[in-house]
């Protein structure tokens, strides 16, 4: 298991950076896979992704500070955990996101490294596509 994070700081309002981190622009942010379908349930919203045959359920739960999310089922990774978060900052907001991941193969101290890896990419692009939507 490794675990990887990414901020940004962005010129918007907390209010503003909350209206735009919704379920659906979270994973279209982070652009590995295509939103299929965003379900409001009692455990919290789950969209179902995917992408080259590839596909995935992510539940999101909001909370005081932020979302969390994480994949549930079969997925392409054993473990993916996410939290974002977000406070004022110098007139704008900083945003932090956290991921938890766990590629769940054989010689997980290589397969984890290169998870995280690419999650780290994941997230730096969903922080970079957050700035452009809402500064």
């Amino acid at each position: 298991m490794r675990e990887v994070s990414a901020s940004r700081f962005v010129r918007a309002t907390p209010a503003t950076v909350e209206r735009a981190l919704t379920p659906r622009s979270l994973v279209e942010y982070e652009g590995s896979f295509t939103v299929y379908e965003v379900e409001d349930t009692d455990e919290g919203w789950l969209v179902i992704a995917g992408s080259r045959g590839v596909e995935l359920a992510l539940v999101f739960e909001l909370d005081g500070e932020g979302l969390t999310y994480e994949q549930r089922g079969d997925g392409p990774l054993e473990t993916l955990e996410t939290t974002i978060t977000y406070e004022p900052k110098d007139q704008g907001t900083s945003v932090r996101m956290r991921s938890r991941v766990s590629s769940g193969l054989p010689l997980a101290s290589l397969t984890d490294r290169v998870a995280a890896w690419k999650r780290r990419g994941e997230l730096q692009r969903a922080l970079s596509r957050l700035a452009d939507d809402v500064e």
